[in-house]
């Protein structure tokens, strides 16, 4: 694989960590002599340093006639801020997931519950650690936002965020509310809606900035990782059933009107999500039927696909049985329809059905798609493997719940073991590649407005906050 292509697929896809000492760089004489080159304006003489972004294509070129000593936002601290990109936030998705699976687990002991706490306050950890670096960052080095906000890849992992926080909102539910009561209840419930509002702005400005783009997007260039803005409300409007139980089960008195409330903005929250992601797919798949696999650097993302049909299954279910709780307890709503509750469970569970069914068909395509490519290089990517497979875990134990079925709690369970395993190895690697600092690579920052003399592009030289200024 020549540098034209590493080039295009660490632009194309940012969880593909390239790095920085073996950032590419393109010159003239390494581009192939069957290749077009793109016109340039022409330049009155000849400068030292040559600087072209296209952010069609979201390749930075640079080829410089002069030795560049390295800068002081390429090494330290700096260099950690800078590049902590919004993919970081993908541990704590893997985390928040693995937890809510020990909890969720039919063959339940006393160490699972114990071991899910473990979980819990390590994704709290992970996930304090992970927006205090983001602040530092978008504080310090404001120009950075704007750059990642409209790159067409990068701004897509910001729908991380808010999945990681609704992880650690379903586990404090389930795991702190029933012991410490109203304040708790209240509390998860308030945090709640503060994610239901950053998952339904991501979800909409990030789509609309995808389709608001003044150039083109060719197919190929298309992945799975679109569906990461529209499972974040996915995930919201599940962690709202949750909630609306919490409301009932958990406070004295239950709120009824709180909890019904909770209930529809949910419902709400995944009629407008759970579609998007369907016509997504179909647009993937016609990418994979017209451009085939995703190269070996990105194909850990064949999972992505999932994330929102696992997630979306788990989630009509969970709010079907809550309406059964739910809607008794408010004797005007749907009263004029009989057995309104048991109507809406029925079909939550089997829509769930449908949906796992779907859910295991790209499942199956994405395990040949990893024996296909043989090995591939770790990278952030990886942490596509957690999530996507352990919602899919969860819709398989809540099926079984459902029905209720042994073999779905016992296929459940061995999902939820193997994705615990699967956790461990991950996040062992992404400790390894932290320390040695191979993982921070943001390729957006290529597109960084730099100007020097004659217009050419140096490092670090920029508007930069008061903040970095004092340091």
């Amino acid at each position: 694989m020549d540098d034209d292509q590493l080039e295009r697929l660490a632009s194309n896809n940012p969880a593909m960590t390239v790095p920085t000492s073996c950032t590419l760089t393109m010159t003239p004489s390494s581009r192939r002599p069957q290749e077009a080159v793109v016109d340039r304006p022409p330049v009155d003489d000849v400068i030292s340093e040559e600087h072209v972004s296209d952010p069609a294509l979201n390749i930075t070129t640079s080829t410089s006639n002069s030795y560049q000593p390295e800068s002081k936002y390429d090494k330290g601290w700096r260099r950690i801020v800078r590049n902590f990109s919004p993919a970081w936030f993908t541990p704590t998705m893997g985390t928040g997931v693995v937890s809510l699976l020990l909890i969720a687990i039919p063959f339940q002991t006393d160490w699972l519950y114990w071991l899910s706490v473990v979980f819990f306050v390590l994704n709290l950890i992970l996930f304090t650690l992970a927006s205090v670096i983001s602040m530092l960052r978008y504080t310090l080095y404001p120009e950075i936002w704007s750059v990642m906000i409209h790159d067409p890849n990068n701004s897509l992992f910001l729908a991380t965020a808010p999945m990681g926080f609704a992880t650690l909102i379903g586990s404090f539910i389930s795991l702190c509310c029933p012991y410490w009561g109203n304040w708790a209840t209240t509390l998860a419930w308030i945090l709640w809606m503060i994610d239901s509002i950053a998952s339904f702005a991501v979800s909409v400005s990030l789509s609309f900035i995808l389709i608001s783009q003044t150039y083109l997007q060719s197919l190929d260039r298309i992945t799975a990782v679109q569906l990461l803005p529209i499972a974040a409300t996915i995930v919201a409007s599940g962690q709202g059933a949750k909630a609306a139980h919490a409301l009932i089960h958990y406070t004295s008195p239950p709120r009824p009107d709180a909890a019904l409330g909770t209930l529809l903005t949910s419902y709400v929250m995944w009629g407008m999500s759970t579609p998007f992601a369907l016509v997504t797919l179909v647009i993937y798949y016609q990418r994979l039927a017209v451009h085939k696999l995703p190269s070996r650097e990105i194909i850990v993302s064949s999972f992505l696909p999932l994330g929102p049909l696992g997630m979306g299954g788990w989630t009509i279910m969970y709010l079907g049985a809550q309406a059964r709780d739910i809607l008794p307890l408010v004797p005007p709503f749907l009263s004029h329809v009989d057995s309104a509750a048991d109507m809406l469970y029925l079909l939550g569970i089997f829509i769930a059905l449908i949906m796992w069914a779907f859910g295991t068909v790209w499942f199956v395509y994405a395990l040949a798609a990893i024996y296909s490519c043989g090995s591939f290089p770790f990278n952030m990517g990886w942490w596509g493997f957690t999530f996507p497979l352990g919602v899919f875990a969860l819709s398989t134990m809540q099926l079984g719940v459902g029905f209720p079925s042994l073999f779905f709690r016992v296929l459940g369970t061995v999902f939820g073991v193997l994705v615990t395993l699967l956790w461990a190895v991950v996040f062992s690697a992404t400790v390894r590649g932290a320390v040695k600092g191979t993982l921070f690579y943001a390729p957006c920052l290529k597109n960084l407005p730099r100007k020097g003399r004659h217009g050419a592009c140096v490092e670090g030289v920029g508007k930069q906050g008061d903040l970095e200024k004092g340091a």
